[in-house]
């Protein structure tokens, strides 16, 4: 099959959707929101996108391969206890027809950090169980039944993790298994969560500077491919940090396809607030040039609203207009997801040619001295 990504429209949320050309399926997050379910609301009806996209297993259950959280964030994880399956496989039901999420991809360091900062809500709570639940599991046992994996992403303080080596991933290295087996056609890089210097430092990280940054490598008949950046809401803090380590080797933070962190918000970007400082507000050259290693004719998404010319931030005109220069050195394209018109999601599709747009679609396009314009995709 053709390896594609489906970009759902959630608003200030993320929900990315993966499919290897082997076949398999990963989630970056949801935000499913119940207002979808009022046929009187235009919030648009994501869970059915997603579940027309999945495949049923022999029992007929649907699933995800693998189900990335970035962080524990509403907007983030919201649907995770009504639309997924969380518990024993042996649990299932079929009344109840949830999504069975094979593989957990999950940071224990976020968590932590979350729940020093800010209350869990009852989506991240649910997950972190689970995932708690499937980690001991696999402590007891030695391994990870079918169906109820995880993949641990990130060292933890004081040995928390040690114990752990077998589904671990370490910062700087690369997994190309989903499900416990391997994937030809996928491989990515734990870039974040970077490990704190002391616990000092690891006391004053928040979860926004604990977001796990992934790039995630997909393969064109087992070639080049393209490459994906995925930051979740990682700020400023923590995008100087990610160059400062990987300034001598920038290549492993290179991307055909970008989406901004934090749905374009200018924290990513700057430790001045745009709302308080405006057009004077100065742009980190370390965080920009982490997020600037833009490929030929590669492409920033932002996974928000409407970006305005407002005070508003997320999503910020000005990230937006930051994004917009990047790719113009690179000669590609800025574009909104919630740009265009109907409810379907965006996607994109690997092809010999680099990455495509799988279908015609009408959005909101910055190109190389267009600016900003409707464009068709033929």
């Amino acid at each position: 099959m053709t390896a594609r990504t489906t970009h759902f429209r959630v608003d200030n949320g993320d929900m990315t959707l993966i499919e290897t050309e082997n076949g398999r399926r990963i989630l970056i997050d949801c935000n499913i929101r119940a207002a979808a379910n009022d046929e009187d609301d235009e919030t648009p009806d994501v869970a059915t996108q997603l579940r027309d996209r999945l495949k049923r297993d022999g029992a007929g259950r649907l699933y995800v391969d693998a189900f990335l959280l970035s962080h524990p964030d509403k907007d983030h994880c919201l649907g995770v206890k009504q639309h997924f399956h969380l518990g024993p496989l042996s649990d299932w039901s079929k009344p109840a027809d949830k999504i069975v999420i094979r593989e957990m991809w999950s940071s224990p360091i976020v968590f932590r950090r979350a729940s020093k900062n800010h209350v869990l809500c009852d989506d991240a709570k649910a997950w972190s169980s689970e995932a708690r639940r499937r980690a001991n599991q696999h402590k007891s046992l030695g391994y990870c039944p079918e169906g109820e994996r995880i993949k641990i992403l990130g060292e933890d303080i004081n040995g928390k993790t040690d114990d752990l080596t077998a589904i671990l991933v370490k910062v700087d290295n690369e997994f190309t298994t989903i499900d416990g087996n391997p994937d030809w056609s996928f491989s990515a890089r734990l870039i974040a969560p970077l490990p704190a210097a002391d616990e000092q430092e690891d006391d004053e990280l928040s979860k926004n500077e604990s977001s796990v940054i992934l790039n995630v490598h997909l393969l064109k008949f087992g070639q080049s491919g393209a490459k994906f950046l995925f930051g979740g809401d990682a700020e400023v803090a923590i995008w100087e940090r990610v160059w400062e380590r990987n300034k001598n080797r920038s290549s492993v933070l290179a991307y055909d396809v970008l989406l901004a962190p934090h749905h374009c918000s200018w924290h990513s970007l700057s430790w001045d607030s745009w709302s308080d400082f405006g057009e004077e507000a100065e742009v980190s050259q370390d965080a920009r040039s982490a997020l600037s290693q833009a490929t030929d004719g590669a492409k920033v998404l932002a996974s928000s609203k409407e970006i305005l010319d407002d005070e508003n931030d997320p999503p910020c005109i000005r990230a937006k207009r930051e994004y917009e220069a990047i790719v113009k050195d690179a000669k590609g394209e800025f574009r909104c997801i919630a740009d265009g018109a109907g409810d379907d999601p965006y996607e994109l599709e690997i092809t010999s040619g680099g990455v495509k747009p799988k279908a015609k679609t009408s959005v909101s396009v910055s190109r190389t001295g267009l600016g900003s314009q409707p464009y068709e995709h033929g």
